[in-house]
């Protein structure tokens, strides 16, 4: 599309043989698109919604980090919609930023175990189904066709057929185009089983190839929203950013909690006695193990581009795709640190 631009801070970055001289190299480039993307304007529009939550195994989420003594096998993930909208060259645009279909997930071949042997009475009481994507839109008069693109960080777990079509179901965002990264697109049509496990079968199956387009590297989309690739948790894993009056948002699942930015002030069991033992500096969320270098690179990146929270300078602004949320039945998984919701500027109707 003609109003995206290439980003070319982070070119190179990871290019050293030292591995924490990519850290370095890229932690410093983040400090340098920090600065310009402060100096630029903000989005229009940028609000979050409760979707569903969800149980998420502790050894993935918090990888290696969480102490085995709690006795918690999972803890509890909220999944939220962001709707973001931004001024470009070609107008007023509207993006939806993690759109999941709860509804079509569950057949995600590891929760589809999961939810196959646990009885139906603990399923209801772990799972909280909130909202759904239509729902909130109709809610706060978002009309379907106003939709222009919608993204994920990455593709795990989705299923866009509702949303895009296909040659047999009309999709229900007439408009919308699927920004995704190229290597995660040819990632989710050509997998290995251990990643396989967490994609959703025929997710992205008979989707039109004028519905998506594929980006390479790190793109601004128009004022104030950026992808960046920070890859790890998945190859074409993306991070969304965001400027707005809280400062910049970055999101992704690189990380599962704000605590895993800054594992050493966590309040999870053993995250932070983890942190000082290791010297680590973010815990990686690590279902799939795709890249762990790669991802450490990454969540350093993404809470460079961050910087401090206005709602405590101690944690970096970032606001993970997935959160984990307080549960009373997984005792240990309280994070210190918590974002819940965010809300900037005003919904606007597209003039006609």
């Amino acid at each position: 599309m003609s109003h995206f631009t290439q980003i070319k801070y982070f070119e190179g970055c990871r290019s050293a043989l030292g591995q924490m001289a990519r850290v370095e190299a890229t932690h410093t480039a983040a400090e340098a698109f920090r600065k310009d993307m402060l100096a630029g304007p903000k989005v229009k529009y940028h609000e979050s919604f409760d979707l569903v939550k969800v149980p998420y195994p502790t050894r993935y989420g918090l990888r290696n980090a969480f102490a085995h003594e709690a006795l918690v096998e999972y803890l509890h993930l909220q999944n939220r919609l962001f709707v973001v909208q931004f001024e470009t060259s070609e107008g007023l645009k509207t993006l939806l930023v993690s759109p999941s279909d709860h509804e079509r997930n569950g057949e995600t071949p590891f929760f589809r175990r999961v939810q196959d042997k646990t009885p139906s009475l603990l399923v209801n009481l772990v799972v909280k189904r909130q909202s759904t994507v239509p729902k909130i839109l109709k809610k706060i008069g978002l009309k379907p066709e106003d939709v222009d693109y919608i993204t994920y960080d990455h593709l795990h777990t989705q299923d866009v057929r509702r949303w895009l079509g296909t040659a047999t179901e009309k999709g229900l965002f007439p408009n919308a185009k699927l920004l995704v990264h190229r290597r995660e697109w040819a990632s989710t049509l050509d997998l290995n089983p251990y990643q396989a496990d967490w994609y959703c079968p025929n997710g992205v199956a008979g989707i039109p190839e004028d519905k998506v387009i594929q980006f390479d590297g790190d793109i601004m989309l128009g004022e104030g929203v950026a992808l960046i690739h920070t890859p790890g948790h998945t190859e074409g894993n993306h991070s969304i950013v965001v400027h707005t009056d809280e400062g910049i948002w970055v999101t992704s699942e690189n990380g599962i909690s704000v605590d895993a930015y800054m594992p050493h002030l966590s309040t999870a069991a053993g995250v932070a006695d983890y942190a000082v033992i290791t010297g680590t500096e973010v815990i990686i969320n690590g279902n799939t193990l795709e890249n762990s270098i790669d991802q450490y690179i990454s969540m350093v990146q993404e809470k460079t581009i961050a910087g401090p929270s206005k709602r405590d300078p101690r944690f970096p602004n970032i606001f993970p795709s997935s959160e984990m949320t307080p549960f009373w039945a997984f005792r240990g998984t309280t994070p210190a640190f918590y974002v819940g919701k965010a809300k900037f500027g005003k919904l606007q109707r597209k003039k006609k």
